[in-house]
C-alpha cells in the first residue's frame, strides 16, 4: 500500500471516529445537554439576574433612639441617597430584627439616645449598622451609604465650628485633598461586569470535560469488558482516536465560544472590546487545551455520574482560583500551583484582560504561552491514557476470540464424536 492510500485510510478512519462522536453528542441526552443546552441557556440566565449590575433603594428599618434634629438629618440624608430607602420606623432593636428576619427591610440604623449630645459636646458619635450578609451587594449599599452620609456630616460639623471668613477656606478645611474616586474598567462597578465574564470562560471549560465524561461514560456502559475504545477497525491507531474526537468537540464548542465570547456580552452590554484576531487568537489555544484536558479527565472515570461529581464540584474554587473573585496575590503559593493545572486559570485572565481591559496580544503572552504548553501537555496524557485503552480492547478483543475459537473447537469435536458414535451403531 501506498502512502497515498494509508493516509486516504487513516483520513477515512478519522472521519468515522468523528462522526461516531458527533452522534453521540446529538444523540445522548446527557451529552446534548451539557454540550448544547446548557451553554446556550444557562449564560442568559445568569446574565439577566446580574443585568442590573448594582442595587439601589435597599429598604432599611431605622431605630431613632435620639429624636433629635441630627438623627433626624442623618435619616433624610440616608433616605435621599440613591442606595438605601428608609422603610420604617422600630421602637427598639428587638423589633427591628424581627422585620430584618422576615425579609421586609435588609438592614437597620441605629441610632443612640446620646448621639446628639456627644456631637455637641464634641465628642465622637456613633450610629449602629446592622446588615443582612446573604447578599454581599445589598450589605455593601448599606454600609457605604451610611458612611458616606457620616462623613458629609462630619464635614459640614467642621465647616460651621472652623470660624473661616470666605467659602474657599471652608472647603479646604473641611476636605484638604480632593479625592475623585474612579472605577477602572468597571465604571458601575457592577458585579455582571466584574464577574460574568470569567463565569462565561469557565462554562466552556467545564462544559466540555462534563460532555466528554459523559461520553467516555456512555462507551464503557455499552461494552462487554467495561473498555472505552470500542472493538473496530477505525479505531485502530492512538492518533485517528485523539483527532477524531478532539475534531468533534472543537467544531461544536467553535460554536458554542463564538456565542459566549462575543453574542452574550453584547446582549447584555457588558464591556466588549477585543477583536476578534486577538479573540482568535486566545479561543484556539483555550478550546485546544480544554478538549485535550477532558478527554483525559474522562477517561480516568468508570461511569457517567462520577464526571459530573468530580466537575461541578470544583467549578467554585477553580473560579476563585482565577483571580477574579479574590486577589490573587492573596491566593497561597501551593493552590496558585494547582490552578496551573487547569486551562481555565490563564484563559479567564487572558479574556478579562482583552476584553475589559483592553490589553494586546504581547500584554497576555504569558498567559498565551501558558496556554500552549497546556494543550502540548494534555495532548501527550490524552496520548497516553487512550493508547493504555486501545492496547486493553486489543487484550480483550484477542481473549474474546480465543474463547469463540476454543468453543468453536469443542462444538466440532462434539460434533464430529456424536457422528462417529452414529456410524457405530449402524
Amino acid at each position: 500500500m501506498s502512502i497515498f492510500h494509508k493516509i486516504l485510510h487513516w483520513l477515512d478512519d478519522l472521519a468515522y471516529v468523528w462522526r461516531y462522536e458527533l452522534r453521540q453528542v446529538f444523540h445522548d441526552e446527557g451529552v446534548l445537554l451539557f454540550c448544547i443546552v446548557v451553554p446556550l441557556v444557562y449564560p442568559l440566565l445568569y446574565s439577566w439576574i446580574y443585568n442590573n449590575e448594582s442595587v439601589h433603594e435597599v429598604p432599611v428599618v431605622v431605630v431613632d433612639q435620639s429624636h433629635s434634629q441630627l438623627s433626624r438629618q442623618f435619616i433624610r440624608m440616608c433616605d435621599a441617597s440613591p442606595d438605601v430607602r428608609v422603610a420604617c420606623y422600630a421602637v427598639d432593636l428587638d423589633d427591628a430584627q424581627s422585620l430584618v428576619s422576615r425579609q421586609v427591610v435588609k438592614g437597620i440604623y441605629l441610632i443612640p439616645e446620646d448621639f446628639a449630645a456627644k456631637v455637641n459636646r464634641m465628642e465622637q458619635a456613633s450610629i449602629s449598622v446592622y446588615c443582612d450578609m446573604a447578599l454581599m451587594l445589598t450589605y455593601k449599599a448599606i454600609y457605604q451609604t451610611a458612611m458616606a452620609v457620616s462623613q458629609r456630616m462630619g464635614a459640614g460639623i467642621q465647616t460651621r465650628l472652623a470660624g473661616k471668613y470666605t467659602k474657599r477656606e471652608e472647603v479646604i478645611n473641611a476636605s484638604p485633598l480632593d479625592v475623585e474616586e474612579v472605577a477602572m474598567f468597571n465604571p458601575q462597578a457592577g458585579y455582571g461586569t466584574a464577574i460574568l465574564p470569567a463565569v462565561l470562560m469557565l462554562i466552556i471549560q467545564q462544559t466540555l470535560a462534563l460532555g466528554i465524561g459523559l461520553a467516555a461514560g456512555t462507551a464503557r456502559e455499552r461494552n462487554r469488558y467495561g473498555d472505552l475504545v470500542p472493538i473496530h477497525p477505525s479505531y485502530g491507531g492512538i492518533g485517528r482516536i485523539v483527532s477524531g474526537k478532539a475534531l468533534c468537540y472543537l467544531m461544536v464548542y467553535a460554536v458554542m465560544s463564538t456565542y459566549l465570547t462575543i453574542v452574550v456580552p453584547r446582549f447584555f452590554s457588558f464591556i466588549h472590546i477585543a477583536s476578534w484576531q486577538n479573540l482568535l487568537a486566545l479561543m484556539i489555544p483555550y478550546l485546544l487545551a480544554c478538549v485535550f484536558f477532558g478527554m483525559t479527565v474522562s477517561c480516568l472515570v468508570r461511569y457517567r455520574e462520577n464526571v459530573i461529581l468530580l466537575m461541578v464540584f470544583v467549578s467554585l474554587p477553580l473560579l476563585f482560583l482565577t483571580g477574579v473573585s479574590w486577589p490573587q496575590t492573596s491566593i497561597p503559593g501551593y493552590l496558585q500551583g494547582v490552578s496551573w493545572l487547569f486551562p481555565s486559570t490563564f484563559g479567564v485572565r487572558a479574556y478579562l484582560r482583552m476584553n475589559t481591559m483592553g490589553a494586546s496580544i504581547s500584554d497576555v503572552a504569558f498567559e498565551l504561552r501558558c496556554l500552549w504548553m497546556q494543550v502540548a501537555f494534555y495532548l501527550g496524557t490524552a496520548c497516553l491514557v487512550y493508547g493504555h485503552q486501545l492496547r486493553t480492547t486489543r487484550q480483550h478483543a484477542t481473549e474474546r476470540l480465543a474463547y469463540l475459537r476454543k468453543k468453536r473447537d469443542v462444538r466440532l469435536a462434539l460434533k464430529s464424536k456424536n457422528l462417529n458414535t452414529t456410524k457405530t451403531t449402524d
